[in-house]
């Protein structure tokens, strides 16, 4: 696998990111991975590695770039301490429609790879990055044929800029994964978005993973579950692999 970490400028300065490719010769299909809101850190690189190891161009922003030098951070210490004061500074710096802003830019990077198969790639996003994937594959559809949102919390709410809201147009096939021990993404709050998918006719699949907690994909979350996260990898390479693959 090759890899190589570029700078990226977007509407809002230069933005780091890591770039993942396949062993072998090209092209392949693209996608962008929304990170939770950990930051870059090695585990988020390695999750991204996986993706890539199954065939895919992965793009890997640090969507914390306007806040400036970090970490890297510790989830199982930051879980251990005042979260809202360590994260929340991070957070404050982007958003969902912060993220659909920089992903003009990441899609014009992908437009310059020789590498890349087709015009049309892939999302995938874990805790805060799950909002902001679906956000990002409703404010450019003709470049989005897949998206998946693992435990991503406030994905149908009263905010202006909730991703439910954005139904109508999206054209990609969206996976969305939530966890019944999961305050951040509650019943109610399920219903409302299968709903808005429903309504907006968007292909989709909305699962609540029995049993598990928010952040169990991650693998360095103190709530990781290998069994359920496994199962998450089967789905989302599923969902990429009837979508960007010809």
């Amino acid at each position: 696998m090759a890899y190589e970490q570029v700078t990226i400028q977007t509407r809002d300065g230069e933005c780091r990111v890591h770039v993942m490719s396949p062993s072998g010769r090209g092209p392949w299909p693209a996608a962008i991975f929304y990170s939770d809101a950990g930051g870059m850190r090695p585990a988020v690189v390695e999750m991204a590695q996986r993706l890539a190891d199954a065939g895919y161009i992965v793009l890997l922003p640090d969507l914390f770039y306007r806040y400036g030098p970090y970490g890297p951070l510790v989830p199982k210490e930051v879980f251990k301490g005042d979260v809202d004061a360590i994260l929340g500074p991070l957070m404050a710096t982007t958003g969902n429609v912060k993220a659909a802003e920089d992903t003009e830019a990441f899609l014009a990077y992908l437009d310059t790879r020789t590498d890349v198969a087709g015009n049309r790639i892939g999302a995938v996003g874990f805790c805060m990055g799950g909002r902001m994937a679906i956000t990002s594959a409703a404010t450019y559809p003709d470049h989005f044929a897949a998206v998946a949102s693992f435990h991503g919390g406030n994905l149908a709410t009263s905010a202006p800029d909730s991703p439910h809201l954005l139904a109508s147009k999206l054209k990609a096939e969206v996976y969305v994964a939530g966890a019944d021990n999961d305050e951040s993404y509650p019943p109610a709050m399920a219903e409302r978005l299968e709903a808005a998918l429903t309504a907006a006719g968007v292909r989709h699949v909305a699962k609540i993973y029995s049993g598990a907690a928010h952040g169990w994909m991650v693998l360095d979350f103190p709530t990781h579950d290998q069994m359920w996260a496994e199962h998450g990898w089967k789905a989302l390479l599923a969902l990429f692999g009837r979508n960007l693959r010809g």
